[in-house]
């Protein structure tokens, strides 16, 4: 019986995956893209955040060169833009052009005082991001 039943399986040379295997394949699977998915969507938002700060602390050197230059801080962002001659000094453009901000915050604000500091700053994801 048992030469039989070598005889039988040798001779039908079936090949392929049983059922079983097939569901703990797509179990594994299911798993990995159960942890995978909302680790990405974490890095998309630490990825918004730092392009954020990054740009609101380029910005703020911008503004930094405009008042190390004219000696005052700009009215707003559009002056950082725009070559400048103030009681003939020239200078600027400080930037090429204000950073987009990242999708879904607020585009970069830009408050000053009249003692001299200013802030720069944009929100979105649960955050405020602001520099100096």
């Amino acid at each position: 019986m048992n030469q039989l039943w070598r005889t039988r399986h040798r001779t039908r040379n079936e090949r392929g995956f049983t059922l079983i295997e097939l569901m703990i394949v797509v179990a594994i699977i299911g798993i990995l893209a159960a942890i995978a998915i909302p680790l990405y969507a974490n890095i998309q938002a630490r990825a918004r955040i730092a392009k954020a700060r990054a740009d609101a602390r380029t910005v703020a050197s911008a503004v930094s060169m405009y008042s190390a230059t004219f000696g005052s801080i700009p009215a707003g962002l559009a002056n950082l833009t725009v070559a400048t001659t103030i009681n003939g000094t020239s200078g600027g453009p400080f930037m090429k052009s204000i950073p987009t901000p990242p999708v879904g915050w607020t585009a970069y604000s830009y408050t000053s005082a009249t003692d001299g500091t200013y802030t720069v700053g944009a929100s979105g994801d649960a955050t405020t991001v602001a520099a100096p």
